[in-house]
């Protein structure tokens, strides 16, 4: 470790997820997504993903934005759907596309980190029962195998499915999100096939992978920030991050089954028994982690606080705290003792095109700097992050938010598709560039 507090081999990058950036949603033998055939009114202004960036012809040239931005690493998912476009049936054509995706980062120098699944559910699977029925588990299987056998020849890093606790409580509790249903009574099913199909994706990546695999899962997670840094408030916040309110449905409901092999049962409906905690507890070598904003002001939490007026806020409403960087990464270490990657952090802004012909997101830059600082903090104090991968390299789809919230270091011009380096983009380039010496 150098005297930065980062190592060495830091993997400095970006993050995005096929169904936001890919577009050619009906091109090269690709079949629709449940993103794809989503309402025009459960989107906001009637948008949908079906250009998004058009990434899947320009792919080229985002490539070379990132390499100019000076990325070590690019984390980005699979559309099952254009792999596997209905069942039985392997999409030669689309596994190309991400073969020579993965050649050409290679080429740049740009580490691939590859998500298997990140939310775009294919249509065809829903169609047969999805997430709520078992036969998703093999089928999801079979995916695995397809894609490991594609890419494991050139590509060390895999995670295996992005946010359960997103798109399956945003998909059917709260009906936010694809599929847009509310199911409370399948929540328990729903979450079972979807950490059974993490398990069976972990064992083709071992048992399939022609290169030795780094191999782990990207959650979405949170904290409480303790109001000072007593031992009480310390361990109340713990205990609430990572225990029982908040913390049940957003850490432990799914990571004690995923990397302890524990059951979990809540609220009388919802049950990960003993027997399937043994199935989905796969050997993990890390564990990813998205982490945004605290729980302190969960306004659907019984835990949470009233916020005070004025605080810093980004486009969506989200508070803005970079205090949570290190306390989700303590208390998520201290439980299960694995090397964290930081699989997701940005901020939405309503960034704009200057008359100068160029986007002056100086807020991003103090996000960055503010959060990056906790995480040395943390590893500082020991815990082991293998990485941080920003979201997202560039503005892009932003599920039901649409268009609107821009997260990205790159400026997408959505009329025109031209790509514009923020501000952001050479500042985390200096950052890259010094192994964050100036954090």
């Amino acid at each position: 470790m150098d005297k930065t507090g980062f190592p060495d081999n830091f993997l400095w990058g970006a993050a995005s997820a096929a169904p936001q950036i890919e577009g050619g949603w009906n091109e090269g033998g690709r079949t629709p997504s449940i993103w794809d055939v989503a309402p025009p009114k459960k989107i906001k202004n009637g948008e949908d993903c079906h250009t998004a960036c058009d990434h899947y012809h320009r792919w080229r040239e985002d490539i070379a934005l990132m390499k100019e931005m000076g990325l070590k690493s690019y984390r980005f998912s699979i559309s099952w759907s254009r792999v596997i476009p209905e069942e039985g049936k392997v999409n030669e054509e689309g596994l190309r596309f991400y073969s020579d995706l993965v050649d050409a980062l290679l080429e740049a120098g740009i580490e691939p980190l590859v998500t298997i699944f990140h939310w775009d559910l294919p249509l065809w699977v829903y169609k047969k029962g999805g997430w709520k029925s078992d036969a998703v588990v093999p089928l999801f299987r079979n995916y695995a195998d397809t894609v490991v056998d594609a890419l494991s020849d050139r590509v060390t890093w895999w995670m295996t499915i992005n946010e359960p606790a997103c798109f399956i409580m945003n998909g059917y509790l709260q009906g936010a999100h694809a599929p847009f249903k509310k199911d409370i009574l399948s929540l328990s099913r729903l979450s079972r096939n979807a950490m059974l199909a993490h398990a069976e994706a972990v064992k083709a990546i071992r048992q399939r992978a022609k290169t030795p695999p780094k191999v782990g899962v990207a959650l979405s997670s949170g904290a409480f920030v303790p109001k000072d840094e007593t031992k009480e408030s310390v361990s109340w916040a713990r205990q609430h991050s990572m225990e029982t309110g908040s913390g049940l449905l957003t850490n432990r409901w799914w990571m004690d089954p995923i990397l302890a092999g524990k059951p979990v049962r809540a609220y009388g409906i919802f049950n990960i028994s003993e027997k399937d905690a043994k199935e989905i507890c796969q050997p993990l070598d890390f564990v990813g982690l998205n982490i945004y904003t605290s729980m302190n002001y969960n306004e659907w939490s019984s835990d949470g606080q009233k916020p005070e007026p004025g605080l810093p806020r980004n486009s969506l409403g989200w508070v803005i705290d970079e205090r949570v960087m290190y306390w989700n990464l303590r208390f998520v270490y201290e439980k299960y003792r694995l090397p964290i990657l930081v699989t997701e952090n940005g901020v939405a802004l309503n960034d704009t095109i200057a008359l100068d012909n160029r986007v002056h997101d100086a807020q991003r830059i103090d996000f960055l700097h503010r959060y990056l600082g906790q995480l040395k903090r943390a590893i500082d104090e020991g815990i082991p992050v293998l990485g941080y991968q920003h979201w997202s390299v560039m503005d892009n789809f932003e599920w039901a938010e649409g268009y609107d919230p821009r997260f990205g270091l790159i400026f997408t011009d959505y009329a025109t598709g031209k790509r514009i380096l923020k501000d952001s983009a050479m500042d985390y380039r200096k950052i890259i560039e010094t192994n964050g010496a100036e954090i």
